[in-house]
């Protein structure tokens, strides 16, 4: 009989958050269908909604088509792509180190890719797809030199973060010394890629952006079923069979990718992958992290903050927008406590 209740009562939770996701999940899409269509309307050369729908399938005026396909909708699958990866970075980056502070804006990573290219802009005069390159290189060397210094007989959460913040501060410093020695105009250029925009991503930068996100993204959903599992903590975690270093490791691998990938394309976008992994968690009343609904957090974070950057009262890049955002929820992060001095969950 008591089994039985137990049996009903787990079913009748598992069905709870099954209807929750579900509608959590519907509002945000249908969210970022509007947002979507808003981005594609608003602007300098006036498109109606029935125009802008019919000019992404190249039908309608040659205005319109030119408007909406070379420039606005690179733009939006742009803040969609970038805003997916980056939250879904941090989803795995907080459930596999189960810290809430473990994101590539604090862990050096996107730091590190921001060095790449403001040496590759500064150092070596070079512009375009090269940059990205080194983006790519600058934020995957990061997570070497990470991953190296952390490492005694294992991986620990807390090493992990320090280590990472260090490694942050020495990027930083670095990055300032290229700015302080540059021309103003290069120094500016640079500066801009730094803050994080979807403005040019388009062509070939957009498929790779889209190729990497999308390719990476199915891999980590091969192994989403352990997460709720590593949740639990390692002990719990390997009895119930799942291999913890190997998964580790390959969880961390992919989220660096995914980090890497999105930030050579967009520069790096603050905050997002910090913030989209707990705002999914709150949404879905539930501690454990939930990778699909981590990236539409993440997507319609940054689409929003784009349209904001757009047409709000000033303009500016996604990047400005989201840490506008984000710095505040880290300072509460770290600001502590609740009034009964349990740690804020996160």
């Amino acid at each position: 009989m008591t089994s039985t209740i137990a049996l009903d009562a787990v079913t009748s939770l598992r069905a709870h958050r099954r209807r929750r996701t579900t509608a959590v999940l519907g509002v945000a899409l249908v969210a970022i269908v509007v947002l979507a269509v808003l981005s594609l309307v608003l602007g300098a050369a006036n498109v109606t909604p029935v125009r802008a729908l019919a000019a992404v399938f190249g039908v309608g005026d040659g205005g319109d088509v030119f408007v909406v396909q070379r420039l606005r909708l690179p733009r939006v699958l742009a803040a969609l792509l970038a805003g997916g990866g980056f939250a879904l970075a941090g989803a795995l980056f907080q459930s596999t180190l189960r810290n809430p502070l473990a994101s590539p804006d604090i862990l050096g990573i996107s730091s590190g890719a921001s060095l790449g290219a403001v040496w590759a802009i500064l150092g070596l005069g070079l512009h375009g797809y090269v940059v990205a390159g080194f983006a790519l290189g600058g934020a995957l060397a990061a997570a070497l030199a990470i991953w190296v210094l952390a490492w005694r007989r294992g991986l620990h959460s807390i090493r992990f973060v320090l280590v990472g913040v260090g490694i942050s501060y020495v990027c930083g410093s670095m990055l300032a010394w290229l700015l302080a020695r540059a021309e103003v105009r290069d120094a500016q250029t640079a500066l801009l890629w730094t803050i994080g925009s979807v403005a040019d991503v388009r062509g070939t930068s957009l498929t790779l952006l889209a190729a990497g996100v999308l390719g990476l993204g199915a891999c980590a959903a091969l192994v989403s079923h352990t997460q709720a599992a590593l949740s639990l903590g390692d002990d719990n975690a390997a009895a119930l069979g799942v291999r913890v270093h190997a998964v580790r490791v390959t969880t961390l691998l992919l989220a660096v990718g995914l980090v890497a990938v999105a930030t050579s394309a967009t520069g790096p976008i603050a905050f997002v992958a910090l913030v989209a992994p707990p705002i999914a968690r709150r949404l879905l009343d539930d501690g454990r992290a939930d990778l699909l609904a981590s990236v539409v957090v993440g997507a319609l974070l940054v689409l929003t903050a784009d349209l904001i950057g757009q047409h709000g009262p000033f303009t500016a890049p996604v990047g400005v927008v989201t840490g506008l955002v984000g710095a505040p929820y880290l300072l509460w992060l770290l600001s502590g406590r609740s009034a009964s001095g349990k740690k804020v969950r996160a």
